[in-house]
């Protein structure tokens, strides 16, 4: 992380004084216990405490905050809910903390244009919940989706078990108003096509909070369909369900929704949630098919034989849209389920190519092995999205760095046979140090000139996404343990 700057904190009675004016005095925290909460995100292993931390209630106030930091060179992390898991909220001990919580605001329901205008805080199911008396929906559906925020699912360019056939964040964003380090506020897209120029909307969806604060978001709902029915599955065994998810996509089905789970995801999920699963199977495939009624009984009849092909040992299909719910509780449980088996765990989030899955899951359990740590698998499994959940205990000595260990195993493993590091956890933190698995130095450079485009100083979420050690040469030496360089494409003089 960057090294602290000691003139910040020197400071930090006077900071605290200035940001005072910026906002109602009551939403600058201060005091040791309050900036507690705001230690941490959902990636609870990394902790560090803000120098202080601000809720401001206005986009003016934001772009006075950022201001004001900017010209005193103040590094700023924005948050969201918290619920991330790559630590991109993860605060700096000289830093301010920049809370959305109380932009909470629908602001606009545009029925007839088929789109909503929020502000950043709103949770994800608040949209679903605001339009759905008139049959619509907001699709992207993360398994936090009753907590997490839509600002932070933008930053994220979060998905869910719905991306398959309707898109991630970026595909159902249609504008945003963001702040940048300086104070300027900008709005990109909207309401309106806008065809011309460069794509920034694109850029800003998935940019971790490195390019500026969304202060205000449009984005597109849709017509809930004639209707949905969900297939549950089971297996003899991992392959048979990963090759029946290829024969499904290959047969020119898009499905809804298309998720995996493995035995022991299966019993975690069933003794948390009574889904109802089948325990004799090795895996489960649950598809949703939605259109109208007569096209999702093709489907079902073209899915059914799809699996009875590939050795499926369990078929049911849901009655009524309660049986479909059903079928998905499980899996929207994983993550607490998970909690009750394991003190600690870490949720990976690496994408593979389709044809890839058995392997990849067959390396995860030689993984498993090698690590002596447990591990459950569901995967988003139409688009290859992997969600390993490795299990720990933090308490014990050495753990941690085990299962930090297999998870970049993991993800180095998923970049290897042509997949990437993340799917729609983000990089954070947590990837931050395996970019150069995937990128050299003249892509990372790349990549870091837009973010100086946005953020000249760097002052904004530093020390997240790039590896960057510029700091390295400072002593007019550098340490190289056993003749081992990491990152050796990136300059350090």
């Amino acid at each position: 992380m960057p090294q602290i700057d000691q003139s910040v904190l020197n400071d930090r009675e006077k900071i605290v004084r200035d940001l005072k004016r910026f906002t109602n005095p009551i939403n600058v925290i201060a005091d040791a216990e309050g900036i507690v909460p705001y230690e941490t995100d959902a990636l609870t292993a990394y902790k560090q405490k803000p120098m202080v931390v601000v809720l401001p209630e206005s986009t003016a106030e934001v772009s006075d905050i950022l201001k004001y930091c900017h010209e005193n060179n103040i590094k700023v992390v924005p948050r969201g809910a918290g619920t991330g898991l790559s630590g991109g909220a993860l605060p700096l001990a000289d830093c301010v903390l920049l809370g959305l919580s109380k932009f909470n605001k629908i602001l606009e329901i545009d029925f007839e244009n088929r789109c909503v205008v929020t502000q950043p805080g709103v949770t994800n199911l608040s949209l679903t919940k605001a339009v759905e008396h008139k049959g619509f929906y907001y699709a992207p559906d993360p398994s936090s989706q009753i907590a997490c925020s839509i600002g932070g699912n933008i930053a994220e360019n979060s998905g869910g078990v719905h991306s398959l056939k309707y898109g991630t964040t970026t595909n159902n964003v249609l504008g945003v108003e963001i702040v940048l380090m300086d104070g300027t506020i900008m709005r990109f897209g909207g309401k309106k096509l806008e065809s011309e120029g460069y794509d920034l909307l694109g850029i800003i969806t998935g940019s971790e909070g490195l390019l500026g604060v969304l202060t205000e978001v449009t984005v597109k709902i849709l017509k809930k369909p004639q209707s949905v029915k969900a297939l549950l599955l089971g297996f003899q065994s991992v392959e048979n369900a990963g090759q029946c998810v290829s024969d499904i996509i290959s047969g020119g089905i898009i499905p809804g929704g298309m998720e995996v789970m493995d035995k022991p995801l299966i019993k975690a999920t069933d003794d948390y949630s009574k889904a109802g699963y089948p325990r004799d199977v090795e895996a489960i495939l649950i598809v949703e098919l939605d259109g109208t009624e007569s096209e999702v009984n093709v489907l079902i009849k073209k899915v059914e034989d799809i699996a009875k092909k590939n050795k499926a040992t369990y078929l049911r299909i849901s009655k009524n849209d309660e049986e479909r719910l059903r079928f998905w509780l499980g899996r929207k449980a994983a993550f607490p389920a998970i909690g009750d088996m394991s003190p600690d765990y870490l949720c990976m989030d690496g994408t593979i190519p389709r044809k890839k899955l058995p392997e990849v899951l067959r390396e995860i359990t030689k993984l498993s092995q090698k690590h002596g740590l447990r591990v459950a698998n569901c995967f988003h499994a139409g688009d290859g999205n992997l969600h390993p959940l490795i299990m720990f205990d933090s308490n014990i000595k050495s753990e941690l760095k085990r299962a930090e260990k297999f998870g970049a195993d993991i993800l180095k493993y998923c970049v290897k046979v042509g997949g990437v590091l993340t799917g729609e956890h983000g990089v954070g933190i947590e990837k931050r140090d395996l970019m150069c698995e995937m990128f050299n130095d003249e892509d990372i450079q790349q990549q870091l000139h837009i973010k100086q485009a946005f953020d000249d100083k760097s002052l904004l979420n530093p020390g997240k996404v790039y590896p960057i050690l510029h700091r390295c040469a400072e002593g007019g030496k550098m340490h190289v343990h056993k003749g081992d360089i990491k990152f050796k494409d990136i300059p350090r003089f």
